[in-house]
This record gives structure tokens, C-alpha cells and sequence, in this order.
């Protein structure tokens, strides 16, 4: 009689178990697929190359800070290359203007709608780094700070091993 009420809590427990394997499994395959899309789709939007790049997303009290960096420190082309596109993005999010990371993450990703909103509402400036450049965010706006808090996790789940958070 024992054994006869233990199987069945035991089947369900297997059955459990294997749900949740199964549910992992395709959550970072789809998570892994999507990475490698987006890496691949970069080269339409950024002109660096992500293999030899590092995104780093920093969370501030006031918003956050947001860097890309050459890997190899003597890349000058990776570097140049980097500069370039921060600068100009940087000027384009002051006006509002999110469209290359839609065109990269999409549509929907979280974020890009409030902070084209709220642009007017956010300090956006751009400063060279030895190795990358950097786009500092910040505003006194709380709804805004935890919108960049979101759009940085964002970027950094879609990125993967291209970036990194602080």
C-alpha cells in the first residue's frame, strides 16, 4: 500500500521536473537564437565590429552610462569606428530619435517609445574613451531613470557575450 501512494507523487514530480528542463531549454535557445541574430544584424546598424567590441551598460542613481569598447586597446580602426557611431547616436537620442536600436532590437523593445517621449527630459552626452566612447544618461525624472534601467537590460539580454552590465 505504500508504494501505491508514493508512484504517483512521484511520477508528478518527474513529470515536474522535465516541465521545467523542457521550459529552460527552449527559453535560452530561443534567448541563444536571438542573440546570434542580433549579433549578425549589428553590421546594419553599427559600424564597428561586435566580435571585437564590449558593450558595458552601467545602471546610475540618475540614469545610466553606456560604453563600447575595442577589446584590443590598439585596435585604432575599432576605436575610430566606435566614436563615430556613439557621437552620432548620442546626438539623435538628445532629439529623440531611437530608431537605430528599434531597427536592431525592434519595435517593441522596451523603453525606446518612453525614451523618445522623454528625450527633452534626459541630459544625453557623448565622451571619448582611450579604448571606445561613452553616452552618459541622465535625468531627475524617476519614471525615466527606471526606463533607461530597462532599456540597458534589454540591450544586454539581446547582446549576450557582446556586452556586459556594471
Amino acid at each position: 500500500m505504500k508504494h501505491t501512494f508514493w508512484l504517483p507523487l512521484l511520477i508528478a514530480f518527474i513529470l515536474f521536473v522535465g516541465g521545467i528542463g523542457a521550459f529552460m531549454f527552449y527559453h535560452y535557445s530561443a534567448l541563444a537564437q536571438r542573440q546570434a541574430m542580433i549579433h549578425e544584424k549589428g553590421q546594419s546598424v553599427m559600424p564597428f565590429d561586435l566580435s571585437q567590441t564590449t558593450h558595458i551598460f552601467k545602471k546610475t542613481d540618475t540614469g545610466g552610462i553606456q560604453q563600447v569598447i575595442a577589446k584590443d586597446p590598439k585596435n585604432t580602426q575599432q576605436i575610430s569606428l566606435i566614436r563615430m557611431h556613439l557621437q552620432m547616436e548620442a546626438g539623435l537620442f538628445q532629439k529623440g530619435d531611437f530608431k537605430d536600436p528599434m531597427t536592431l532590437h525592434g519595435n517593441s523593445m522596451p523603453g525606446v517609445q518612453e525614451l523618445s517621449q522623454g528625450a527633452k527630459n534626459i541630459a544625453i552626452s557623448y565622451i571619448d574613451l582611450p579604448n571606445g566612447g561613452q553616452i552618459t544618461y541622465s535625468t531627475k525624472n524617476t519614471n525615466l531613470v527606471n526606463t533607461i534601467h530597462t532599456w540597458f537590460d534589454a540591450q544586454l539580454s539581446d547582446h549576450g557575450n557582446d556586452a556586459m552590465g556594471m
